[in-house]
């Protein structure tokens, strides 16, 4: 958020930062799903790291594909809590580490929550409720699925990809992540989210 801000400021536009923090149970279920469905489908049953997504990242490096990400909701929300943005090995360590902390100290509803609350939907734009307010004019408490699904639809690259102005790009991956938050079983796979006991 600071950098987006520090780029406003320099573009000469003001801090042009749309933010506001909101509990999670005053969140859509299907935001929170359409993220899981976007991001990380195995965030319920790991321990901040998706080391099958890890292997299956490898074997593509080797075979000289494109490089893409493996990176877990948990991870996400400790490079944006506590990290910069880069691909350095320190960065990288230090991440894990932080993933470590928060997975041991903080239960599945409470990282989901955070990083709903500091991901980036758009340029200036963070968090879940700043994002429905700006591209939907509605609290993210009212989001449809086909809307959270959009939402989650630019998070790999919030700069290049529009909510407002969705590219066919976009509308694909709309259209994957809607199918795949009905196979995982809609809203009622958030309760693999709820602490055993």
């Amino acid at each position: 958020m600071i950098q987006s801000g520090v780029r406003a400021l320099a573009a000469e536009e003001g801090w042009a930062i749309r933010y506001q923090w909101t509990p999670l149970d005053e969140i859509s279920p299907h935001a929170a799903l359409a993220v899981i469905a976007a991001e990380d489908q195995r965030f319920p049953d790991h321990a901040g790291f998706d080391f099958t997504a890890i292997q299956v990242v490898w074997r593509e490096r080797q075979a000289g594909r494109p490089l893409r990400g493996a990176s877990t909701i948990s991870q996400q929300v400790a490079k944006n809590l506590f990290l910069w943005p880069g691909r350095s090995m320190i960065r990288k360590g230090l991440e894990a580490w932080f993933t470590v902390w928060l997975e041991w100290l903080w239960p599945k509803q409470r990282i989901l929550e955070v990083y709903l609350n500091i991901a980036e939907f758009g340029e200036h734009t963070f968090g879940v409720e700043a994002a429905s307010q700006r591209f939907f004019n509605k609290p993210a408490a009212r989001l449809t699925a086909s809307e959270a699904a959009r939402l989650a639809a630019v998070l790999p690259n919030p700069a290049s990809y529009r909510v407002d102005r969705p590219s066919p790009r976009v509308l694909n991956r709309q259209r994957w992540i809607e199918r795949q938050m009905r196979q995982l079983g809609g809203v009622a796979y958030l309760n693999k989210l709820q602490p055993e006991g």
